[in-house]
């Protein structure tokens, strides 16, 4: 089932000026309910701005922009209660927080929504144990916490509203290999303990394949390809010609296969490759025996 669908959708920066940029052309796509569905493409492919449109912070010039089947925009004076139900975690949210403590900074949406002292503290410590967020900083200063706390603070600040939908743009950017790993494990953990429907703007093919259901890809301002990961990432040909890759680990093993070991097909991430290198071993060390 469709949470999401973006039918026939423009948006043009400057419109009717001569600075006029087509920054999507004609992008329809669908995003299944439950899943984790990561967004592709290079610097300029509009995937930054597409996700604007999904909780209405930005307008599509034409098309429509469907949440659970009806468009967002058939009620203007609503638009308030998409944004609770579709958070959108921007670049370097970091940026963006404000209050004199993690814990307010936190609880800034949920009392907004008008909730209990009560529901605000739990969904406060919730949103912090997701984000991996250590309880003991939520009543330090925002601005004394290292990059990597703050941009979980920030990403935990969004999903305190408990969004059906959660949108991250490269929420994992600028961050060290572990902290990139734990915020985007966080993610995945509160689409299986919520429900939620997940997206994950990036270009990092290897989180993409560890991390998500289905891909998305973009390339000049429209999409040219979803399916699920091993779909898209089988069509390397087809990545290669709009100038993106297959995850790193796909090209060793087929280099791999191309020296006579015969480690399986269709691999796209460290772990796979480990499980099927050691059923490999595994199968030679039983043949001599």
């Amino acid at each position: 089932m469709a949470k999401i669908e973006l039918q026939h959708v423009n948006y043009i920066y400057g419109e009717g000026t001569p600075f006029e940029v087509r920054a999507l052309d004609d992008v329809s796509l669908c995003v299944r309910e439950g899943t984790v569905t990561g967004i592709i493409g290079h610097t300029g492919s509009g995937k930054s701005t597409m996700v604007q449109l999904l909780n209405g912070l930005s307008r599509p010039s034409a098309g429509t922009v469907l949440l659970d089947g009806e468009d967002i925009w058939s009620r203007p004076k609503d638009m308030r209660s998409i944004r609770f139900r579709v958070g959108l975690v921007m670049q370097y949210p970091e940026y963006q927080l404000f209050e004199e403590t993690v814990r307010a900074d936190i609880a800034y949406g949920p009392k907004n929504m008008g909730l209990s002292a009560q529901e605000i503290e739990e969904r406060v410590l919730e949103a912090a144990a997701f984000a991996g967020l250590d309880p003991a900083l939520l009543d330090e200063s925002p601005f004394d916490l290292s990059g990597g706390q703050k941009r979980r603070a920030a990403i935990a600040g969004i999903m305190a509203m408990r969004p059906e939908v959660l949108v991250l743009d490269e929420p994992a950017a600028g961050l060290d290999p572990r902290g990139r790993d734990a915020i985007l494990r966080g993610m995945r953990e509160y689409r299986e303990k919520s429900g939620a429907t997940v997206i994950i703007v990036s270009h990092s093919m290897e989180d993409m394949a560890r991390f998500c259901d289905d891909i998305i890809v973009m390339a000049h301002s429209r999409v040219v390809m979803q399916g699920s990961c091993k779909e898209v990432f089988s069509r390397s040909d087809e990545l290669a010609a709009v100038g993106l890759d297959i995850p790193e680990i796909s090209s060793v093993c087929s280099r791999l296969r191309a020296q006579g070991i015969e480690v399986g097909e269709g691999i796209f991430t460290v772990e796979e490759a480990i499980r099927s290198l050691t059923d490999l071993f595994a199968e030679k060390e039983k043949s001599k025996g």
